[in-house]
């Protein structure tokens, strides 16, 4: 009897852990839906872009990984070789749509005054064919950003992250210390936060989520100066979460809301804004001031 227990109880956990790795599978689908799909006149203006591949072995998954991005240096600076001039970002996508799909704010960014790198996780676009995860997602960033740091050493770097993509950014923000700065869009503080904020969001699932992207526990530990932009008109991540995002961050710090921006084109309605907010934030050097100042929320 005492045996027929024992088998019983490897069976029970068995079946958990099996039903634990469906409901984590499942969540990496539903949280990043992995493609090779873009959208609108998207692939007309990567196809100006250049083509990066990042090659690495995987700590993870102990296998190689090969990332694919785009490429898309700035107009040269005033002064030839003044690095100061010259600031690199790497731009880290949210869920969905591959880094082609991202090509209009790559292109914003860049007329910004940056020279963009944009990459694709694990299982979008031409990047190793394998369904992400949070962890992976975040060891994809910090080998775009090791790429970085070899490519262009004496050039000042930025992260900036749009909706899940803000997520990895800031744990990447949170464990580098050469980033000049940090630059969120969209975002949120966590995936349990914004279940609670959908129309099932009463259902007690928080304790279920696996991919949790604990931004808000993070932030704080940034060393360098954060902006947090959001559309007033974002119907998939509330305003009120980029905000208690900005919250829990270290000054300097500054809380972009871009009246009428959604979650798609807070990025090109707001592009006066950010071209005012750059400066500001990140002080002068690279990013010229606009003549015409501009409010700051």
């Amino acid at each position: 009897m005492k045996r027929l227990h024992i088998i019983t109880g490897l069976v029970l956990l068995a079946l958990l852990a099996a039903g634990c790795a469906v409901l984590d599978e499942k969540q990496r689908e539903w949280i990043f839906q992995p493609s090779d799909r873009s959208w609108g006149n998207a692939a007309t203006l990567a196809a100006g872009m250049q083509d990066v591949w990042i090659d690495y072995d995987s700590r993870i998954t102990k296998a190689p990984v090969r990332l694919h991005g785009l490429w898309h240096p700035a107009r040269p600076p005033k002064k030839t070789g003044d690095a100061a001039c010259s600031p690199v970002l790497l731009y880290l996508h949210g869920a969905r749509y591959n880094v082609t799909g991202s090509a209009p704010r790559i292109q914003r960014m860049q007329e910004l005054g940056f020279s963009v790198l944009a990459i694709d996780y694990r299982g979008f676009g031409k990047t190793s064919r394998e369904l992400p995860s949070e962890d992976m997602a975040y060891e994809d960033a910090r080998a775009a950003w090791d790429w970085l740091a070899r490519q262009h050493p004496q050039a000042p770097r930025y992260i900036f992250g749009h909706s899940l993509g803000g997520a990895v950014a800031v744990e990447l923000a949170e464990q580098v210390t050469d980033e000049r700065g940090l630059i969120l869009e969209g975002t949120f503080t966590s995936i349990p936060d914004v279940a609670s904020t959908m129309k099932w969001g009463w259902l007690p699932v928080g304790p279920l989520i696996t991919q949790r992207f604990e931004s808000a526990s993070r932030i704080g530990r940034v060393g360098s100066p954060v902006l947090v932009v959001h559309g007033s008109q974002d119907q998939l991540i509330q305003p009120e979460l980029g905000r208690r995002l900005f919250e829990a961050a270290h000054e300097p710090k500054r809380f972009l809301l871009v009246e009428g921006g959604s979650h798609h084109n807070t990025n090109a309605v707001g592009q006066d804004e950010y071209r005012a907010a750059l400066p500001q934030v990140f002080g002068g050097g690279c990013f010229k001031a606009p003549e015409l100042r501009t409010s700051i929320g």
